[in-house]
């Protein structure tokens, strides 16, 4: 159980880590303009504080996913571990909790 539940925080800890990585690329790959002729400027009156709600949302959004795609995959790697030790001892040892 302890176990499960450090492999579930540091998923979800990795999880953010990565997806604070993998989110500003991404963010910046989709919103530039493309198809645009070599040379041309973007004439564009942008409203800042707008502009960095949508980033700041985004790369919130995306840490919360990488965490909770984290978690999974730590509860999973938890959940398997733990029956591989479950059936490797034959019983479980209380003292082991």
């Amino acid at each position: 159980m302890k176990t499960t539940l450090i492999l579930i925080l540091a998923g979800a800890l990795t999880g953010a880590v990565i997806a604070s990585g993998v989110v500003p690329p991404a963010l910046s790959w989709y919103s530039s303009p493309g198809g645009l002729p070599g040379g041309a400027q973007v004439q564009a009156v942008v409203q800042i504080p707008e502009v960095i709600r949508y980033a700041t949302t985004s790369l919130i959004r995306g840490q919360l996913i990488g965490a909770a795609i984290g978690s999974a995959v730590g509860l999973v790697l938890g959940i398997v571990l733990g029956f591989r030790g479950w059936r490797a001892g034959g019983r479980v040892d209380v003292r082991s909790y």
